[in-house]
């Protein structure tokens, strides 16, 4: 098991960090391009990207590329994710200002701000310890507030803040871990990509006990890393 690390509330005020007219520019483009003209038609999530960032959470030599169509690496072989998917994903939980979310697969951080945009607490698992560092540095020096972050092995989810109305995964996983599972709440729905190489995005909604899971689209994700499994 990843090293554990208390739990991290997300507190400090905006303003450390300045947008620029240029990346505002350029997230207004990506927004219509990317999203709109690919079917994203929630107007919070859509609101939810035109205040997010995104330039603030890729590495300073990648900052003019941040809102290309594309994922973008971020180092230990992960990667932030293509826009439209991020949109996509999150479009499909469904999410509701009173929600509590539990992400798998903190990454970047880009995902986790975008999620709590919309809701009213995450809690973010990254298994990469230098990956949840800087992830807690951007999310604090944005500002978020309703953002709970742990180093840790996402497989076992955050057993002390279920049920979760929504879980996210991040990475493909040869299943679903039991866990994630056991953590949603009773009409809950989960989304995570499920496979190697080119993965079936799979939504689950938890019915009577049971996860109902139906296949949404054909993705392509880093593999999900735990410590119970090779990496």
């Amino acid at each position: 098991m990843a090293e554990q690390h208390p739990h991290v509330s997300i507190n400090m005020s905006r303003g450390q960090l300045k947008d620029s007219v240029e990346c505002l520019k350029q997230r207004e483009e990506m927004i219509e391009r990317q999203l709109i003209r690919r079917g994203i038609k929630d107007p919070k999530v859509l609101n939810a990207f035109h205040r997010v960032p995104r330039q603030f959470f890729v590495d300073p030599p990648l900052v003019s590329r941040a809102y290309e169509d594309q994922p973008l690496a971020i180092g230990f072989g992960q990667t932030i994710s293509q826009p439209f998917i991020v949109a996509f994903m999150t479009e499909q939980l469904g999410l509701n200002a009173e929600d509590q979310v539990l992400e798998i697969g903190t990454g970047s951080g880009y995902q986790t701000a975008i999620l709590s945009e919309l809701v009213k607490a995450v809690y973010s698992v990254e298994i990469n310890e230098s990956l949840y560092v800087r992830a807690r540095g951007r999310l604090n020096a944005l500002g978020y507030q309703n953002v709970f972050l742990k180093c840790g092995d996402g497989s076992h989810g955050w057993q002390e803040h279920a049920p979760f109305r929504c879980i996210i995964v991040t990475a493909g996983a040869p299943s679903i871990p039991r866990a994630l599972s056991d953590q949603l709440s009773e009409g809950g729905k989960l989304i995570i990509p499920i496979g190697e190489g080119d993965q079936d995005l799979v939504v689950g909604v938890k019915t009577r006990g049971v996860l109902v899971t139906k296949q949404v689209m054909r993705v392509r994700f880093v593999p999900f890393l735990s410590k119970s499994q090779p990496a």
